[in-house]
């Protein structure tokens, strides 16, 4: 990878890129130091770290913005509308068949595409604003003026600034995939977490000051861990298995056609971290009700009402620090990985491509026999896939058994997972646009 990135500063054209995404970066981590008006930021901070934790909604928002939701900046709610618009637009495409004749019409079909995707993440980021600013009023008591002319002033305010922060977010994720390198909003995800990993640092520094005999090796083993994560993710990120593909031959004239040997790559971990964040925000749904709806004290047990012991348990069930939440979790990610995977891979439709360019799988009879196998196939990888996701994710919350004070580090599997991801896939772009660059052609 370094050798890559050295070869690309080498070419102007290339480095201009280089130089452009970084700008981008920059300014959206200074947006991500700008505070929003009217806001106590001592109030959100204090609030978020006695409510953004044991795994609720608040906590996952918190991460993918790169710590920025705790701090009410500019940029507070970062990419997550686009994401979750992207999400819902997915879904949508195989549920609605206009949106799949739109995703089939090829590039302008997927301009038109963008374009609804563009809509709805502004339509979800006001939604999240008012949201977040009703949060902030009500529950943290961080808006300085809540009635009267002012009160509704600093409401626009507030969420035409988180509004805004989001709109320009994607502008800038926009921008990057024309005139940068990769994709810009994946990008901007890299950058968001990346950023968080000193302060991480600094927290395994705090805990062995703290105590050092205690912190000094579990701090080594952590550091180690996410060495081995790394690799362990880049080995999962690249692998495949290949289904070999002969086509037959054909004689036309005095030529001959086909007759090749070829395969179908079906990756190990195709669906990347979408099982996860799908998971992620149905586990957190209960502790994020609970931010609303406070659950009685364990104190208040004996005295409690069924129903008010029914909700505790409930509660309780749902936090991270219980067995069977990570049980759960893993079983909605191994479901969630299949559903996910259900929709990109159709054996049906690839058995019939096959079938109509006089190809097939060596010892496979063409059409249903031809589909059953790929099925089978896919079912095997999924499960392997489905099953590093869960170890990936369930990471963290082993770390938060170990020691309670680790839950409050952000380096879990799932933002390896996701900078791991995008680090490669920018390598990959890097070397094809070389690949392009130094190629011959027919006249070379």
């Amino acid at each position: 990878m370094f050798q890559t990135l050295k070869n690309a500063w080498s070419v102007p054209e290339i480095r201009k890129k280089f130089i452009y995404t970084l700008i981008m970066i920059i300014i959206f981590r200074i947006g991500g130091a700008v505070t929003v008006p009217f806001l106590s930021l001592a109030a959100v901070q204090e609030w978020m770290s006695s409510n953004a934790t044991d795994g609720n909604f608040l906590e996952y928002l918190n991460i993918l913005t790169g710590g920025q939701l705790s701090k009410a900046t500019v940029f507070s709610l970062s990419i997550t509308p686009y994401i979750n618009s992207s999400i819902i637009i997915q879904l949508l495409t195989y549920a609605l068949p206009p949106l799949e004749r739109l995703q089939e019409e090829g590039e302008e079909g997927r301009k038109v595409l963008n374009k609804i995707t563009a809509y709805v993440a502004l339509v979800l980021a006001i939604f999240m604003s008012v949201a977040y600013y009703l949060t902030l009023r009500n529950s943290a008591h961080a808006v300085q003026y809540t009635s009267g002319a002012y009160g509704w002033f600093a409401a626009i305010v507030i969420i035409a600034c988180f509004t805004a922060g989001a709109s320009f977010v994607v502008w800038m994720g926009n921008r990057i995939n024309d005139k940068g390198i990769g994709n810009g909003i994946s990008i901007l995800l890299f950058a968001g977490i990346v950023a968080r990993f000193p302060t991480d640092l600094g927290t395994l520094w705090a805990l062995f000051q703290m105590d050092k005999a205690k912190y000094f090796f579990w701090d080594i083993v952590i550091l180690l861990g996410f060495v081995a994560m790394i690799v362990l993710i880049v080995f999962f990120n690249e692998a495949e298995r290949r289904i070999p593909i002969q086509y037959a031959k054909r004689v036309v004239g005095r030529k001959q056609y086909g007759g090749q040997n070829t395969h179908i790559p079906v990756k190990i971990c195709m669906s990347g971290v979408m099982p996860i964040i799908f998971a992620m925000s149905f586990m957190s749904l209960p502790s994020t009700i609970s931010l609303f709806v406070k659950p009685i004290d364990a104190s208040q047990l004996e005295t409690a009402t069924g129903g008010q012991k029914f909700y505790y348990h409930f509660i309780e069930f749902f936090k991270t620090t219980s067995w069977g939440y990570a049980v759960l979790y893993l079983v909605l990610i191994i479901a969630f990985n299949y559903f996910y995977v259900a929709m990109q891979y159709d054996p049906i439709t690839i058995a019939n491509n096959l079938r109509q360019s006089n190809g097939g799988i060596p010892g496979i009879r063409p059409g249903k026999p031809t589909s059953d196998y790929i099925q089978r196939v896919l079912s095997k990888i999924t499960l392997v896939g489905a099953v590093f996701l869960g170890f990936v994710a369930i990471l963290p919350i082993a770390m938060g058994w170990i020691d309670g004070n680790f839950h409050s580090i952000s380096m879990g599997g799932t933002s390896i997972l996701i900078v791991v991801s995008v680090a490669l896939e920018t390598a990959r772009t890097l070397e094809s646009q070389l690949m392009m660059r130094h190629h011959k052609g027919f006249l070379g």
